[in-house]
């Protein structure tokens, strides 16, 4: 039953404290001295903790649950209020120093940020950052203390987390300075100063040859009907993995060969213009694997439904786990979004498709020569038939394939 304020204020001491308990893990705390402390108990990171409220009467029962709440709710996130308390005491006994300063900022952006960005971000901060920096006045640090940490981060193999704390390191400077509590910004200086990032490109099968036995291997693939589906189709669409395994039935027109998505926001605006829906027209091969899937997942959102989850569809690690299946080493061979590569590459190189058209159904980011912006019906037509082409040769190199005679150059190109 939950508490009323006659039940808190006529709580009596014993020679043990106890509780009395309200609602959502609420309860007030009463000591032999008589003292009354509202707490909640909660679970953060597999362990039990308490967060202490206040006292009772200076905090009401409406404010307690009112505070209750917004603890709920930033646990909810993925962040502990004890830390949050702890920045707000950081915050008060030193305004100007890093860490209340990096708190600050942290809370400002907070409700921006997605929750696992959130949990990444805090961790960063607490663990790399404010334990060697968060007494500090912001307007003494200087490019070699930054320097010291960020390298600390890196001895220990943590590159990534090192550029990245250089990053939020240089927004913390700004908003400091933007709210005049230093005039500079140091981190700014350390650009090229830490190791730089080494890309290395998504394995990918290029030779024609090796691509058509990956091709025959996909047929023979003896997993379940869905995936094999999907697999199928990876080749021939060659769009991201996560636009694939994400693909929709209400987003294919077959009457007009095309299916038509908008990109996520996670794609990246230079590579992908954001909002924008992208067009892949579909071949014959295409609609005939569809075609032949519908009965089974018809009647669902997604062409490639999850079996696991109800209503969701197949996990982002579907593809490159059959590629694995079938033998093949995802981080030196070939991986999902190796199909991209694999495309790019022999539709230039052996069918002789412009460049363009090609980038185009890649759904990247391409202007023409007026410098106008990415039109998801630019080169429809010829891309139409580029997609129809390369189906087609695809089912040539499975029957090169399978006879032991595949021969770059064997298909007609298009000038």
């Amino acid at each position: 039953m939950a508490l009323t304020d006659v039940k808190a204020k006529q709580a009596k001491p014993t020679d043990k404290q106890y509780r009395l308990a309200d609602e959502k893990s609420l309860f007030l705390l009463v000591k032999p001295t008589g003292a009354k402390i509202w707490q909640l108990r909660y679970r953060f990171a597999g362990k039990e903790n308490i967060y202490s409220i206040g006292a009772y009467p200076e905090i009401t029962l409406k404010a307690a649950r009112e505070e209750r709440d917004k603890a709920r709710a930033l646990i909810a996130t993925g962040i502990d209020p004890n830390q949050t308390k702890k920045a707000v005491k950081v915050s008060q006994s030193g305004a100007d120093s890093f860490g209340a300063i990096a708190h600050e900022w942290y809370a400002k952006q907070l409700p921006s940020w997605a929750d696992a960005t959130a949990k990444k971000r805090l961790a960063l901060l607490e663990n790399d950052l404010i334990p060697w920096l968060g007494s500090k006045p912001i307007d003494t640090l200087t490019s070699l203390d930054l320097l010291n940490n960020l390298q600390r981060i890196e001895k220990r193999g943590a590159t990534e987390t090192a550029r990245n704390a250089r990053q939020m390191l240089s927004q913390i400077f700004r908003y400091a300075r933007v709210t005049q509590r230093t005039t500079n910004n140091p981190a700014d200086d350390l650009r090229g100063a830490l190791a730089p990032k080494i890309v290395k490109n998504r394995a990918a099968i290029t030779e024609p040859k090796e691509f058509g036995r990956l091709l025959v291997d996909i047929d023979n693939y003896t997993g379940g009907n869905v995936v094999r589906a999907l697999l199928a189709v990876c080749p021939l669409l060659f769009q991201r993995p996560g636009e694939m395994i994400t693909m929709e039935w209400a987003a294919l027109d077959f009457e007009a060969a095309e299916w038509r998505y908008t990109p996520p926001k996670s794609i990246k605006k230079k590579t992908c213009p954001e909002g924008i829906p992208h067009l892949v027209p579909l071949s014959k091969q295409v609609i005939e694997i569809l075609s032949d899937l519908r009965p089974l997942t018809g009647n669902g959102r997604y062409v490639f439904p999850s079996e696991l989850r109800q209503g969701g569809h197949v996990s982002d690690m579907t593809i490159n786990k059959a590629l694995k299946l079938m033998g093949y080493n995802t981080s030196e061979t070939h991986c999902a979004h190796g199909f991209r590569s694999s495309a790019r590459t022999m539709l230039d190189e052996v069918l002789g498709f412009r460049v363009e058209w090609i980038e185009q159904q890649l759904a990247h980011a391409v202007k023409d020569s007026l410098g106008r912006a990415y039109n998801r019906t630019k080169h429809l037509e010829q891309r139409k038939d580029m997609m129809q082409k390369w189906a087609d040769y695809l089912d040539v190199l499975k029957v090169q394939a399978k006879g032991g005679n595949v021969i770059a150059g064997t298909f007609n190109k298009k000038a």
